[in-house]
């Protein structure tokens, strides 16, 4: 069964005490807005508005080192993660609703559900 992905956007992990310090810096360094200083009233990520191509840009307050990652949203997680296995990706872990993935090359990312409440291109439909 077919199913879709397409690139969401772009994690900035920091591993800070102070995410309000994090995302203005990231803010003014970007060029765009703070949307939501706690989004998910967790004071783990602070959400920006204004991104170019509506892409999910969000300052993320971690535990390891500093570094940026992507997601890849997708309608179907155990599809998507099944195809990107199958070009040499692996599983970290599952997180609250998305997997963590390592690529070949070792670099993190994510797979999350898939927003349809955006601008963003048209996902790339997968057989």
């Amino acid at each position: 069964m077919a199913h879709r992905s397409r690139l969401a956007g772009f994690i900035i992990d920091c591993q800070t005490g102070d995410l309000g310090a994090a995302a203005a810096f990231w803010s003014r360094a970007l060029g765009v807005s703070i949307a939501d200083p706690d989004s998910g009233g967790t004071g783990q990520y602070a959400e920006f508005g204004g991104t170019p191509g509506d892409l999910h840009i969000e300052v993320q307050k971690v535990a390891h080192p500093s570094r940026v990652h992507l997601d890849i949203e997708t309608d179907d997680l155990d599809a998507e993660v099944s195809r990107l296995e199958a070009l040499g990706a692996s599983r970290v872990g599952f997180v609250k609703r998305w997997w963590v993935m390592q690529a070949p090359d070792g670099q993190r990312f994510c797979v999350v559900p898939l927003r349809e409440d955006n601008a963003r291109a048209a996902p790339t439909v997968w057989d």
